[in-house]
């Protein structure tokens, strides 16, 4: 069974400016500073809440000088990030107050719940929802923990046409729609599990231009699945079905399989286990260069190229 979100990957073109504005201005965790596994000349790095859970991951490829990527079908356009029931008013204020625009959706009711729509430097779209969900909000310490970001709330998807990929997703996936719109969580309930569909031929007149990978773009989502087996029956199924899933993959903190779901957006399948923990102490998360086996002889021309990070504190 899928039972949610596991994370979130997107490209950045500036890693420190990414540490800055994800570990200073929201306030997550840095859980784990890495290398790409296919570049390894570049970081990886992943942010969560503090012990980087599954459903809290937002990860990035900080490529120098990426050029600018463009929104559009086959992607996800925006990820809805969850924060406490009534902490709106506080995240509106210390968000213009640390330069982010917010954009004109964003609107926020007396109870201090609704929605914030901005930029992060690279022009990835976010947004912020007020919900009672769970989570510690154990982050990087620079947001109040009664107002830290819970985990990813949900994913949007641009989409040319809903019909396969709804079908994808509550036939294949599980998924259970949510309401009368484009809306689905899965099937087990828990937080961070939302997939919002925009549809090009749903809305009168929309005209959606197909997506441009580069920066400010999410590469992929990553939904959770418990362990190595359940993870081999997903492979059978979805090759038995015809989609063209990549090999089992070693990310050292989980293992993945890929594929592109009817639309065209990247999905992953990651386990939940072994977590961000397996070569640190919970404590020191994020704060050693951690490279896979395949890479640790090259530890000293790395910490060469790899730019030093300062983590707001």
């Amino acid at each position: 069974m899928i039972t949610g979100i596991h994370h979130v990957t997107a490209i950045a073109s500036d890693a420190q400016r990414n540490v800055d504005f994800y570990a200073g201005i929201l306030g997550l965790r840095l859980v784990k500073k890495t290398v790409n596994f296919d570049d390894p000349g570049t970081y990886h790095l992943y942010y969560g809440d503090g012990l980087g859970r599954p459903g809290t991951i937002l990860t990035f490829f900080p490529w120098p000088g990426a050029n600018r990527g463009r929104r559009g079908t086959g992607q996800v356009t925006t990820t809805l990030l969850a924060v406490p029931s009534g902490s709106l008013d506080w995240w509106k204020e210390h968000l213009t107050k640390s330069g982010v625009t917010l954009l004109p959706d964003s609107a926020v009711d007396e109870d201090g719940n609704g929605w914030l729509f901005f930029d992060d430097p690279d022009g990835m779209r976010l947004a912020l929802t007020a919900d009672a969900t769970s989570g510690d909000g154990s982050g990087s310490g620079t947001v109040p923990p009664e107002r830290a970001v819970r985990g990813i709330w949900g994913v949007n998807l641009w989409e040319a046409r809903a019909e396969p990929t709804v079908q994808f997703l509550t036939d294949v996936a599980g998924f259970v729609p949510q309401g009368e719109g484009l809306a689905f969580a899965a099937a087990k309930g828990e937080p961070f599990d939302r997939v919002v569909l925009t549809a090009a031929d749903r809305e009168a007149g929309m005209s959606l231009p197909r997506g441009l990978m580069g920066a400010g773009i999410v590469h992929h989502v990553a939904f959770r699945v418990p362990d190595d087996a359940t993870q081999a029956e997903w492979r059978d199924k979805l090759t038995g079905l015809g989609f063209h899933v990549s090999p089992v993959m070693d990310r050292n903190y989980f293992h993945s399989i890929y594929f592109r779901e009817p639309g065209g957006v990247l999905f992953e399948l990651a386990t939940d286990p072994p977590g961000f923990t397996a070569d640190e102490a919970p404590e020191t998360l994020g704060r050693e260069l951690k490279l896979p086996p395949q890479y640790e002889a090259l530890r000293a021309q790395l910490e060469e190229v790899l730019p030093p990070l300062r983590v707001p504190s």
